[in-house]
């Protein structure tokens, strides 16, 4: 019996989800990885495998969490993983014949392995378990100090309601985001945890801050009250009211839930010290929204405007800008970029067509408040999405239309009109050969670049310092022309690449539905040597050219990216000692 089906998504007929094949590989690869030792095991899901037992509530579900428990315990990785199920057609029954059975079985596997291959990666010891309550009273100190809403919302799980996805009318989702006070409720899928607790202890600053960009487009801009000073040097705040056990939140928002028929979820802001409960309710009728998922919402009542600080706001004839750098912990610099305000520049270049370039004074300099956190600037990031800070922001270079232009107005259209949130805090990460032994024992290539341009120091139009990549490719992937370095340190491309590996990792599998999933197994395995100090002295040598090291279980290779392709520079095989870069067994 084949391990391939015809797509759920089409039926057959060709779609994106299947790349026009009209046909999925029913199979799901689970592997655990041991971050400290090397040490991986995986298993290959097929159809067979599945053991579904009856719900109570209807239909049928295979569970696959204990296999993630075994294979956690092979490599001796503590892990409490969520739990992993795939869920059978409805007309699955356990009396169908055996072929039917498989058939159904195979169709679940492909509609599951959207993302076909699951990896997770832990160490022998379990982190200390979030408490929600702790978490929560971060938040909400964190909300205080970044003038920012924190916004804990429920959405019902209900097929009457536009936009959810479950049809269960007595589930609920929970999220918890910061918003920029009067962003509009956000509308789409319900999504979420099951309960307030579990949102909680998967929410950290950093994933409650993700997408705050894009639902603070249309917030109303808001800046600092002359009178309030919040600049010049970190603050520590006070400690606001207790925000409260999150059980007594959590039944507090489901009481205004019933509050009111019909609607869709409900939500508790904290703002300005204390909680303010409200509900969102559809905005008209759902329309095409509707049929889109995205039904748009708005809240039966606003909280109060925020007070104090962030209540005045700029004109309409003068942009402005408010610049909070953060370390998401503790401290914090606000800052008011306003366009008009008159400030003593320093002309340092001229662009191509004649434009002047001049550099605004230190408050405009971001890279001189990341002195003031005790960071480097390229340590700096966008908080939402840890996107890196542009040299122009770092340095306060800004480049005039005409000679008399007003220089901190274009300087407040490049920062972007409204909120400007900067994160001053120097990535937490392993050393590059812990990384260069997982890869190893998933049986993948890892890509590490580095490009040299510290000749362009002091340079104002061109980028300078060293940039970096590190990426996880399939074993047998050739160095692409256009996988160049831009991380503006190591310890930001090694940060992006632990990130996203789970999910880079679930694109590497063969595309064609007929190649089976690999199944990637390794014992402990001893640390490489460290081959920065080497590549840092080759990229030297190669000054303006990216160099890339390309390291797999059977050899190492070093590429240099020349304007007509890539260039093979060294080829070694296993162990990793050439150019000063190895040790250790492959």
């Amino acid at each position: 019996m084949s391990d391939v089906t015809a797509c759920p998504g089409c039926g057959g007929t060709g779609c994106p989800r299947c790349r026009w094949r009209g046909r999925r590989r029913a199979q799901l690869l689970l592997t655990v990885a041991n971050s400290e030792t090397g040490a991986v095991a995986s298993h290959r899901v097929t159809p067979a495998d599945l053991d579904p037992r009856p719900e109570a509530a209807g239909g049928a579900v295979a569970d696959l969490t204990p296999r993630v428990r075994d294979l956690a315990s092979t490599v001796a990785v503590a892990l409490d993983p969520d739990p992993l199920r795939v869920r059978l057609p409805p007309t699955w029954r356990p009396g169908l014949p055996v072929a039917q059975r498989h058939a159904l079985a195979a169709q679940a596997l492909a509609d599951a392995a959207r993302r076909p291959w699951r990896l997770w990666v832990g160490g022998s010891t379990a982190p200390a378990p979030v408490d929600p309550d702790a978490r929560l009273a971060q938040l909400c100190r964190l909300a205080d100090l970044l003038l920012l809403d924190l916004v804990v919302t429920a959405r019902r799980c209900d097929s009457r309601h536009p936009g959810t996805v479950r049809r269960r009318t007595d589930c609920l989702l929970w999220t918890v985001r910061f918003e920029v006070p009067g962003s509009p409720v956000p509308g789409g899928p319900a999504e979420g945890s099951t309960d307030l607790a579990t949102a909680l202890t998967r929410t950290d600053a950093r994933a409650a801050l993700t997408g705050l960009t894009e639902r603070g487009l249309t917030a109303p801009a808001r800046l600092l009250d002359p009178g309030f000073r919040r600049c010049g040097r970190p603050r520590v705040p006070a400690i606001p009211a207790p925000p409260g056990p999150v059980g007594r939140i959590e039944r507090r928002v489901v009481a205004e839930l019933a509050g009111g028929t019909g609607r869709p979820g409900a939500q508790a802001v904290w703002r300005d010290g204390g909680w303010w409960h409200t509900a969102p309710r559809s905005a008209g009728s759902p329309g095409r929204s509707a049929v889109r998922g995205r039904a748009s919402l708005r809240r039966v009542a606003e909280p109060p405007e925020p007070s104090g600080p962030d209540a005045s706001a700029p004109g309409p004839e003068r942009p402005a800008v408010l610049v909070t750098v953060t370390d998401l912990r503790h401290r914090v610099v606000h800052l008011t970029w306003r366009s008009g305000s008159p400030e003593v520049t320093r002309t340092v270049a001229t662009t191509p067509d004649g434009r002047p370039v001049v550099q605004l004074p230190d408050r405009y300099r971001l890279g001189a408040w990341a002195r003031v956190f005790g960071v480097r600037p390229e340590d700096l990031a966008e908080a939402d999405g840890g996107h890196m800070i542009a040299r122009d922001l770092r340095d306060g270079y800004v480049s005039l239309p005409w000679v008399g232009a007003d220089p901190v107005g274009e300087y407040v259209r490049r920062a972007g009109v409204g909120r400007l949130l900067v994160t001053a805090a120097r990535p937490e990460v392993p050393p590059l050969p812990e990384l260069v032994r997982l890869v190893l024992g998933l049986d993948l290539a890892l890509h590490v670049g580095v490009l040299d341009m510290r000749q362009h120091a002091g340079h104002p139009l061109r980028p300078d310092g060293r940039w970096w990549s590190v990426a996880v490719r399939p074993r047998d992937a050739p160095v692409h022309p256009d996988d160049l370095p831009t991380r503006p340190s190591l310890a930001a491309a090694l940060d992006d690449c632990r990130t996203h590996l789970a999910d880079d990792v679930a694109g590497l599998v063969p595309t064609d539905p007929d190649e089976p999933l690999p199944v990637p197994d390794s014992p402990a395995r001893e640390l490489v040597a460290d081959p920065v100090p080497a590549l840092v002295r080759l990229a030297a040598q190669h000054t303006g050219r990216a160099v890339t090291l390309r390291v797999t279980r059977d050899d190492h290779t070093v590429h240099r990216h020349d304007d007509d392709g890539v260039r093979l520079v060294g080829k070694e095989g296993a162990p990793l000692n050439a150019f000063g870069i190895g040790g250790g067994p492959a």
